[in-house]
């Protein structure tokens, strides 16, 4: 092969490479826009960012204190892919709540897996997204947690959801420790 095609075959690789990577980038891009839209319809409820993770609080916690990097959270949780900018119970993919699950018509036939969440943030295997919204909440907090797929599952699929799937928790802090 002459060393010219090499270069040719490398600068199409390249470009070829660059495209792709702009693609994503506009993808989540787009996401990042749903994510505003569903801000814009909250109305004036309290938004955090925190490392590419957007927290809308639907009521405030209790007390001064708020869930740092290494303490204990307890949550209930429901989480959804984001459809536009909106959740909706056909989108529901999971949950440990059993009221959510009944509201939304799943089959339950095993209660078991309906208990409170509890994690310690620093050593959990947590979606990074869902890790960095979590960080501050308060006991008795209820918010949204919302993500692009940069921050959750990247480009693999897990289960029912897709590759690159924009996802919103709604949560349900029950108590928090900084211990």
């Amino acid at each position: 092969m002459k060393k010219s095609t090499i270069i040719i075959a490398a600068a199409a690789l390249a470009v070829a490479a660059s495209c792709m990577k702009q693609q994503v980038q506009s993808y989540y891009d787009n996401q990042e826009s749903n994510i505003e839209n569903f801000v814009t319809a909250a109305k004036g409820l309290r938004t955090v960012q925190n490392g590419g993770s957007t927290r809308v609080v639907m009521v405030e916690g209790e007390g001064t204190d708020s869930l740092s990097a290494s303490g204990i959270v307890s949550f209930y949780y429901a989480g959804y892919l984001l459809s536009g900018s909106s959740v909706s119970a056909s989108n529901l993919f999971a949950t440990n709540s059993e009221e959510i699950a009944k509201s939304s018509s799943w089959n339950i036939t095993d209660t078991t897996g309906f208990v409170i969440e509890t994690v310690k943030l620093d050593e959990e295997d947590l979606l990074p997204g869902l890790k960095n919204g979590l960080k501050g909440v308060k006991g008795g907090e209820e918010c949204y947690i919302l993500f692009t797929g940069k921050y959750g599952y990247g480009s693999h699929e897990s289960g029912t959801i897709p590759a690159k799937s924009t996802l919103a928790y709604h949560i349900w802090v029950e108590s928090i420790s900084n211990e």
